[in-house]
């Protein structure tokens, strides 16, 4: 059930999901780029459809920005608007609250951040979170800083502007070796555009080219729309300074391995992207063999919970010899303009959203297949909806382990204990949700599936994947003094 303050036109279940962080983009050295910034935002709207933002620089107008609540096609297709972002340089961010005001957005909170400093102007865009934000921002405070927004963020441009490096580039790597957490960012001034991944690589971040120009991109689906060439990943610790005439690399932070989220293997990134040299598309099929390995069961029918559970079900299915089916029917054209929000269309919830192919799940045996359970909420639903269209058996099969631990990192997640996993063992949560049986992807075959078939190593693990071990590679210090409680080492 929608509540009253969900907007119309977001998913039924988003309060059972993993909400995708954020998007940023930017592009220099070539003429309305702004324009190329809001196809690549569009292209990666998936991360982020609260808000929107595009700051653009022209030597005549100087620095423009717009800000605007919503999706990129709404706002950022208009001619009227896009004519007020000239210029051969710009950065663009798409938002989902992960700190500050979540749920009551001001506009004051939608990236890009600007500022006017000593040195010119520059404006930030950022994927992830500072785990040291409130501690940051209470001594910025007390220092005389004026915050504008709730955002962690903003910590980013007052750190800047306390800096006496010499540079905007050098003032940003400053500001940033004061910070703590998850960041891979996009900023720009007038004539450079800068990329900066944190040493630990959490947050993707890709560099592309397309002509003379140069293209930062949380993901390389983004740099497809607008037809440009993937160069390669920005490394973990790395930052880049693209201009007309090139681009510099730079590794100003202290090295560390890197532990890039794995998450975004399972479910955050788009399938068409490709993340680590891999096609995301095709780990999440591995994944699916893996969870058919570890967990059969005879049934009738392999079926996906759209959309972003169908990959590992066709990997299940290939594997197992169960036909592939869908079982579930998702409606593409549930726009916000589609009916108005009356209690009894509330009520009707997930049915807005996803029907159930009744001719084929009829008197069948299902295994359905999604990326995460998170409260619950979503499984006992979509479970209810194919029993009621005459299913004898529902058989959940998860492609992740279970989600039992908050991220930190710039991931929207339920407290602990909102956590189903984190309150009920496989075989409760299976009697909760009233299936016929419930099986995760173990976390080896999660990393199998990611290309590392020793399975994971715990002495030095290639992926971030606290919200399954607890084990967090950034100390959280923020939740620490607010008093959340890390797991016992195991070593």
């Amino acid at each position: 059930m929608l509540s009253q303050t969900t907007p119309f036109y977001a998913h039924p279940f988003d309060d059972d999901k993993l909400k995708e962080e954020c998007g940023v983009f930017g592009i220099v050295g070539l003429q309305d780029a702004a324009n190329f910034v809001a196809l690549g935002l569009h292209a990666l709207q998936h991360r982020g459809q609260e808000a929107g933002g595009i700051v653009s620089y022209d030597p005549e107008m100087g620095f423009n920005s717009a800000r605007r609540f919503g999706y990129v096609r709404d706002n950022f297709t208009k001619e009227s608007l896009m004519k007020t972002l000239p210029g051969k340089i710009a950065i663009g961010h798409v938002r989902y609250s992960t700190t500050g005001n979540k749920g009551n957005t001001a506009i004051r909170d939608v990236q890009p951040f600007f500022g006017e400093f000593s040195l010119g102007g520059c404006a930030i865009a950022h994927n992830g979170n500072l785990t040291n934000a409130l501690q940051l921002r209470k001594e910025l405070i007390s220092a005389g800083s004026i915050f504008q927004s709730s955002s962690d963020s903003e910590c980013i441009i007052h750190l800047i502007a306390r800096s006496f490096q010499a540079t905007l580039p050098e003032r940003l790597k400053d500001a940033l070796r004061r910070v703590e957490g998850a960041f891979s960012i996009v900023s720009m001034t007038r004539t450079k555009l800068i990329g900066v991944r944190d040493p630990l690589g959490v947050r993707p971040l890709v560099l592309g080219k397309i002509g003379d120009g140069w293209v930062l991109s949380s993901e390389t689906c983004a740099l497809d729309i607008i037809g440009a060439e993937f160069i390669r990943e920005v490394e973990p610790g790395e930052m880049i300074i693209a201009t007309e005439n090139g681009i510099e690399s730079s590794y100003p932070f202290e090295k560390r391995a890197p532990r890039p989220c794995i998450f975004e293997r399972v479910y955050f990134s788009r399938p068409d992207s490709i993340l680590g040299g891999q096609s995301v598309y095709e780990t999440r099929r591995r994944i699916g063999v893996e969870l058919a390995k570890e967990a059969p069961v005879d049934a009738d029918l392999v079926c996906p919970v759209p959309d972003s559970g169908t990959p590992a079900a066709i990997g299940y299915a290939q594997q197992s010899g169960i036909p592939y089916a869908m079982g579930i029917i998702r409606n593409q054209y549930m726009g916000r303009t589609f009916i108005e929000p009356t209690e009894q269309i509330r009520n009707m919830g997930v049915r807005l959203k996803l029907n159930v192919n009744r001719a084929l799940i009829k008197g069948k045996r299902v295994i359905l297949v999604d990326d995460s359970v998170v409260r619950g909420t979503t499984s006992r639903k979509i479970k209810e909806m194919i029993l009621d269209a005459g299913a004898l058996e529902v058989h959940f099969r998860i492609a992740s382990p279970p989600t039992m631990w908050p991220c930190f990192y710039g991931v929207d997640t339920p407290d602990r204990d909102k956590l189903l996993a984190a309150t009920m063992s496989p075989a409760e949560m299976c009697k909760h949700l009233n299936v016929a049986s419930l099986e995760f992807v173990s976390l080896d075959g999660l990393y199998r599936a990611c290309g590392i078939d020793a399975g994971r190593n715990n002495t030095c693990p290639e992926y971030c994947d606290a919200c399954f071990s607890g084990e967090y590679p950034v100390r959280p210090s923020d939740k620490l003094n607010a008093g959340f409680k890390l797991q016992e080492s195991k070593k």
